[in-house]
């Protein structure tokens, strides 16, 4: 059960933009922003009590207009990728956004990373919503989208989705932050992660999955805690395609419930992040781009990680496309929440 915080919710302004910030008991302060829906900061203690920044960005707001590495950002409305962009529902052909060679990518040129969102608070909880109108990158429907973030005492923080359309539409959302439980001192390749799925989803060259395999005796499986640095090593042709992990796990457990599916630990700090979800799905990105990126300090390749809770990379040409279909009367619902602890 949350316990929720009494502090209340404060903001200010950020560019042109309103940066929220949230606070609970320990100290914790998670920065949000109206452009993007996105968590900018999230300051937490280590193990001696000292806070630090455990989220990547970039220095300055002006920066987030353009977010080319995702920092932060709720993506959509299609998180992750569809071939060539291209999909058919109900016998009509669509064509939207080609934003990654020939594939779309994360909503396409002008995602939802991209827009300001109308923010309200109620007590501890940030509402953001969004319009994205017939149209959009190509996509069919007009889509109403919120968001909820709430902090609790415990450390965990609590994403909210729901979205409805008034016409037949897929819908994918995620949150793209990057993660250094470190602080950003260093990389995160003595980082341990566990994540509880025997099944990944094989990727092609242009980064398409092509198969569900299992993780037994390979570099994939993590459902024992295993350093990300090591594994990345491995002689392995998936790693090799992706510069690293950029994957989709096939998470355990009954979909649509939100349970713990992955935990991240970092020796040096204490600090251990957990995450749970409602989705089927989990992205594990190694962050194999950020060589030469001018955040807040100039990163390197596997300075972060992100898990990004989500339905399977090109659901919408898949045997399971109707999954990702939202429907008029239907409701979009994705809950997943993010909790920083310390281990002693």
């Amino acid at each position: 059960m949350l316990t929720m915080t009494a502090f209340p919710i404060t903001s200010a302004p950020w560019g042109d933009a309103t940066l929220y910030t949230l606070r609970n008991a320990q100290g914790m302060r998670v920065t949000i922003s109206d452009l993007g829906a996105t968590m900018v900061n999230w300051f937490a203690p280590d193990r001696s009590g000292r806070m630090a920044d455990v989220l990547l960005g970039w220095n300055e707001q002006a920066q987030y207009r353009d977010n080319s590495c995702y920092f932060g950002s709720v993506v959509g409305r299609w998180a992750n990728r569809i071939r060539d962009g291209r999909f058919t529902l109900d016998g009509v052909d669509y064509q939207v956004d080609q934003n990654q060679g020939q594939t779309h990518l994360h909503g396409g040129h002008t995602g939802f990373h991209h827009r300001r969102w109308h923010a309200k608070t109620e007590g501890d909880t940030l509402h953001l919503s969004l319009v994205s109108p017939e149209g959009d990158a190509g996509f069919p429907g007009t889509l109403h989208t919120e968001v909820s973030y709430r902090l609790d005492d415990e450390g965990t923080l609590l994403l909210d989705y729901c979205a409805v359309s008034d016409a037949a539409t897929p819908v994918n959302l995620t949150s793209h932050a990057y993660f250094n439980l470190n602080g950003g001192e260093a990389g995160i390749g003595d980082h341990l992660i566990q994540i509880d799925a025997d099944e990944y989803l094989k990727i092609d060259s242009v980064s398409i999955p092509v198969e569900q395999v299992d993780v037994a005796g390979s570099a994939f499986d993590f459902r024992q805690p295993a350093p990300i640095g090591t594994r990345l090593d491995w002689p392995d042709g998936q790693l090799a395609l992706a510069s690293g992990f950029d994957h989709c796990y096939c998470l355990n457990g009954e979909a649509n419930r939100l349970r713990p599916v992955a935990t991240v630990y970092d020796p040096t700090s204490g600090r251990e992040l957990t995450v749970a979800t409602s989705e089927r799905g989990l992205q594990f990105y190694t962050g194999n781009f950020l060589d030469g990126v001018a955040g807040r300090r100039d990163y390197r390749s596997h300075d972060g990680f992100c898990l990004e809770a989500q339905a399977y990379p090109d659901q919408v040409n898949g045997a399971d496309a109707e999954r990702a279909i939202l429907r008029p009367g239907e409701m979009y619902r994705q809950q997943t929440s993010y909790r920083l602890g310390v281990r002693r």
